[in-house]
């Protein structure tokens, strides 16, 4: 076995009390997991003070000198220890509140020690309580100690006794036991690129640096290591995909696509979608199954992109389906789906979790005979007693909101799976594309349709109030209407709750029946009132509507030309931007404005101005990845792949962008890596297959 997976309590001076808090805290369970348990900071340990010079201030400090008294003193509980500690020339005390016993037994009077701590000043007098310290004899062996590591730690483990010197010398233990047994896994050409130490070198320096060039050559060494495996994993992914997977292909484009081109396209094409339509005609015409990412900013034309791609399918005999992640959203979709196919001779239908038993007993009949071209509807369309006759299509919309169980069970219709169109609307930075979906192929609708104003966006605070109403009965006065919207959160609904119906009945005071008509949308109300509100405002019979972000993935109500956001300092970037993508649909300037109170903190100050400087949805993304990390802009179901060890995929972006360049190069010159000068990587890749390696986050 490899002398890396030994089990984490078989190394001197853990055993298995001590391995078990390791394994429960740290995830620490081999040699192999402490050896990649990296620092997350560093002390200086290069400069030793004399007493007389000691800063005065709390910083942490490093004197050479020796214990020459000890004395327990009582205090109100317990007692305390305290040392008297001579440089040669001047004393100070070191004191204990805990463990006196058996520190007072350890200590050596009149030996020489190193001791290491944060000062404490009482008058003119320092202190260091709980000091480390080490005979300098030891201090003096074995492993740099200029720069000493810090490592991520817990409560659970400090109070058990695993301190950082304990995690130090359980380190020192390790690379002592393997005595370096560690294989290069990069290329002589990647080594000497990029000027690279070797192997052992970053291993023994991330955690013993012998000063800072050196720690700082480990670091680069073993980021760019971990971010070139896990590009190289999801490039070899993508390509063994492309290879093994077949796909349906639609070799014409026939008289469902042009007729539809030429007669019934609501407006021309922009470069981008031309761009976007074009890569889907070469994925879906070359035998390999598709599996591509469409990003695009709210109202930049994915979906009829989406649909010039069904009319493709329907044109070489296949059906296709569209999945949205909420019932509002696929309605949505059906009905533009619907008003944009007109009388072109293709059959649609949805299916929701409300649709009627008899409704998809029909439609079950009509999807096996292969008459209904086109399925439209949420997760309900995943169901294993829902059958295709042909699927040559699957699109699934907002595909943040679904896991990817859930994608593969749209796969397993067919015995050839289906080509797959994944439509996002949340921009998605390129550093998070790259490292999440770098399997999927990408591609970017980045301008907007001809014709549309981009929104106008302003702060106003909640003093400004009375000028925004002017504005906004001025708006109403030239028929359009408005949407007002209240943050909703979970832990608080009964709060929110009452922030929405406060802030109705201000509005119902300030713009009064009959002159003006309010519709009102909440989550707790039942669909068919949800619809019944939705119905009125999109026939213009209210011209207000108040509501909570249940309206974020809307319906499409082109008149709606003013987005208020009350309390907008508690929403997330990425949800000010949807909802801001409400309005702006029609040809008339739209505005947002965003209420917050003067009291923010300087996250919500950084995300307000983010919002009224741009309305780019790739800047305003690259924002929010900095403000919220990979983790939390993903969604749990997507950010297990960037638990790092050692990389940050926003500090260490050009890195990223580097290795994923290197690892296409390598891979478009050596698909199989049979070339002899990439046997390292051939061999690394097999190890993290047997043994679940360190850098290997691809399942």
């Amino acid at each position: 076995m490899d002398v890396l997976q030994t089990p984490i309590e078989y190394l001197k001076g853990v055993g298995p009390n001590r391995a078990n808090m390791l394994k429960q805290e740290l995830n620490i369970f081999t040699f192999q997991d402490l050896l990649h348990f990296f620092p997350h900071r560093y002390i200086d340990r290069s400069t030793f003070y004399k007493i007389k010079d000691l800063p005065e201030n709390s910083s942490e400090v490093q004197i050479k000198g020796r214990v020459i008294k000890t004395e327990l003193i009582p205090q109100k509980r317990g007692k305390r220890l305290v040392a008297t500690f001579s440089d040669g020339e001047n004393t100070m005390e070191l004191v204990w509140f805990r463990g006196h016993q058996w520190i007072k037994e350890s200590l050596k009077l009149n030996t020489d020690y190193v001791i290491f701590g944060r000062l404490n000043w009482y008058g003119k007098r320092p202190n260091i309580p709980h000091p480390e310290m080490e005979i300098e004899e030891h201090f003096n062996k074995g492993f740099s100690k200029k720069l000493q590591a810090v490592y991520p730690s817990t409560e659970k483990l400090l109070s058990k006794g695993i301190s950082q010197r304990v995690m130090i010398k359980m380190m020192e233990e390790l690379l002592r036991t393997l005595k370096n047994p560690f294989l290069e896994t990069l290329t002589e050409n990647l080594l000497n690129t990029y000027h690279f130490i070797d192997k052992n070198e970053a291993l023994k320096n991330i955690h013993f640096p012998i000063d800072q060039n050196t720690l700082t050559a480990a670091q680069n060494r073993l980021k760019y290591e971990e971010l070139f495996y896990l590009q190289l994993q999801l490039l070899m992914k993508n390509l063994q995909r492309k290879q093994k997977i077949k796909g349906f292909v639609f070799q014409k484009v026939g008289a469902h696509f042009n007729n539809f081109f030429e007669h019934h396209l609501p407006f021309d094409l922009t470069e981008a979608q031309k761009k976007v339509v074009r890569e889907i005609r070469k994925d879906t015409g070359d035998g390999k199954q598709m599996n591509r990412l469409l990003q695009g900013d709210v109202g930049s034309g994915k979906t009829i992109v989406a649909l010039l791609t069904m009319l493709i399918a329907a044109d070489n005999g296949f059906q296709s389906c569209l999945m949205a992640p909420t019932e509002i959203l696929a309605k949505q979709h059906f009905q533009s789906l619907k008003s944009l196919i007109g009388d072109l001779g293709i059959s649609l239908a949805l299916l929701t979790g409300s649709s009627t038993k008899k409704e998809r007993e029909e439609l079950a009949i009509a999807l096996e005979e292969g008459s209904l071209n086109l399925l439209i509807g949420t997760h309900a369309v995943i169901e294993d007693r829902v059958k295709f006759k042909n699927l040559g299509l699957a699109v699934v919309d907002e595909q943040h909101r679904f896991g990817v169980a859930q994608r593969a069970k749209l796969w397993r219709k067919n015995k050839i799976p289906p080509h797959v169109l994944v439509m996002t609307a949340t921009p998605i930075p390129r550093t998070l594309a790259m490292s999440v979906y770098g399997d999927l192929d990408i591609s970017v609708i980045d301008e907007l349709p001809p014709g549309r104003k981009q929104v106008k966006t302003f702060h106003r605070y909640d003093s400004n109030r009375l000028k925004v109403f002017k504005f906004l009965s001025d708006e109403i006065e030239k028929g359009r209407q408005i949407y007002i919207v209240y943050p909703l959160i979970q832990e608080s609904e009964k709060m929110d709750y009452k922030d929405l119906m406060d802030g109705y009945e201000s509005i119902s005071r300030a713009f009064p029946a009959p002159k003006y008509q309010i519709s009102i949308v909440h989550g707790k109300m039942n669909a068919k009132d949800k619809d019944y509100e939705m119905d009125r405002f999109l026939k213009k019979q209210t011209q207000i509507m108040v509501a909570t972000t249940v309206i974020e993935v809307g319906v499409n109500i082109p008149n709606a030309s003013v987005m208020v956001i009350e309390s907008a300092e508690r929403f997330g970037l990425s949800q000010l931007h949807q909802l801001r993508g409400r309005v702006g649909r029609g040809n008339d300037q739209s505005y947002c404005i965003l209420m917050s109170s003067h009291k923010l903190s300087n996250e919500a100050k950084t995300r307000l101005e983010t919002m009224t400087a741009t309305t780019d949805g790739f800047k305003i993304a690259e924002v929010d990845l900095k403000l919220r990390g990979p983790g939390d802009l993903m969604g749990t179901q997507q950010s297990g792949i960037l638990q790092l060890k050692i990389a940050d995929i926003i500090k260490d972006n050009q890195w990223l962008k580097t290795a994923r360049s290197d690892a296409h190069q390598l891979l478009r010159a050596d698909p199989q890596l049979n070339a002899q000068s990439n046997l390292r990587l051939k061999q690394t890749l097999a190890k993290m297959k047997t043994y679940q390696n360190i850098w290997n986050y691809i399942s």
